[in-house]
């Protein structure tokens, strides 16, 4: 058997209570609840008496509640199943006619909540700002030589060795077995203009100097032309060897040949290339345009002005081209500062 507790020690405060009912009754207006007791401060603190004197007494313990609770004001908190509840006092009428509570207004929107915020991300501690660097220089290659400029004795002694190394050469076969002697290249080993054929005809292998036939004495000419002579140039070829009845050199025979040409070019390191012939301007550039589409401007080898011009001994066969050659030289002449006003 449940012991009934002697007394209700949480009981609640009137304050709170008449607090509490005024908020149930504006609520009850805003959901629609319609005809409720005009607001009385005597009614509601009559109601008040009622409700504490009856939270004052012990309640019997029920066995099962066989009912929820109503929800009227009056019947607050009692079983539904019980006996039905005494009858309110009366209500003094109101003076007028009470009209239904407008419409509650709609509940006031709920103020906009900001957007989530994504989680911030613990604070970074900035890198230091890259210390600028100066612009790189043009890579080596292709724009420059390798090699410092060497004083004049020891590019002398350096063309001579690379000379020595040519005499002794047999890659291509052919040639090595046909050749009366090198011919490796003539001329001032500090020159600023390097004059640059094919190969070597019969007179260039017989007497080993590059250009000594009837294209070397044209070529000799074009050379004064420029207001300069054949010991201030220097003039060698793509071959070294004399291919057989003068035919055109072979790609392999080129390919051989050209380091040794390119250690020429690298120990004068001329600023100014003449390409006589398209062998000489195709194995330099190491491109494959007519000598037409290639004349009239400079290209470039390691830093070096390339000129393209047609070659003696085909001047000797068509005269008519020495214009053209002559204003190649002219191109050349006015860069070096040397063309007569």
């Amino acid at each position: 058997m449940n012991e009934v507790p002697s007394a209700n020690l949480n009981l609640p405060d009137p304050h709170e209570i008449r607090v509490g009912v005024g908020q149930l009754l504006k609520h009850l207006q805003r959901v629609g609840v319609e005809y409720l007791p005009a607001a009385d401060p005597g009614r509601a603190e009559q109601w008040t008496t009622t409700l504490l004197a009856s939270v004052a007494q012990p309640a019997p313990v029920a066995a099962e509640p066989s009912a929820a609770a109503s929800v009227t004001p009056e019947g607050l908190g009692q079983p539904a199943a019980a006996a039905p509840p005494a009858p309110a006092p009366p209500v003094a009428a109101p003076a007028a006619p009470v009209a239904a509570p407008p419409a509650a207004a709609p509940p006031a929107a709920a103020p906009p909540q900001p957007a989530a915020t994504p989680p911030t991300a613990a604070p970074q501690t900035p890198a230091p700002a890259a210390r600028p660097q100066p612009a790189a220089a043009a890579a080596p290659g292709p724009t420059i030589y390798r090699t410092a400029s060497l004083p004049i004795a020891d590019r002398q002694a350096s063309l001579d060795h690379w000379g020595q190394q040519v005499a002794q050469c047999t890659l291509c076969h052919e040639l090595a077995c046909t050749r009366k002697q090198t011919v490796f290249g003539a001329g001032h080993a500090q020159a600023r203009v390097v004059f640059f054929g094919e190969a070597p005809g019969a007179d260039e292998d017989r007497e080993g100097i590059p250009f000594v036939g009837r294209a070397g004495q044209l070529l000799t000419k074009i050379i004064e032309a420029t207001k300069l002579s054949r010991d201030e140039v220097y003039i060698m070829n793509t071959l070294k060897c004399r291919p057989p009845g003068n035919r055109n050199p072979l790609p392999d025979e080129l390919k051989n040949c050209r380091p040794f040409f390119e250690a020429q070019l690298e120990i004068i390191q001329p600023e100014y290339i003449v390409c006589l012939g398209l062998f000489a301007a195709q194995s330099l550039l190491q491109s494959a345009p007519s000598i037409g589409r290639m004349r009239g401007r400079f290209h470039n080898y390691h830093g070096s002005k390339v000129v393209v011009t047609y070659h003696p001994s085909y001047l000797l066969r068509n005269a008519k081209m020495k214009g053209a050659v002559w204003q190649d030289m002219q191109m050349m002449m006015r860069a070096m500062g040397t063309l007569p006003a």
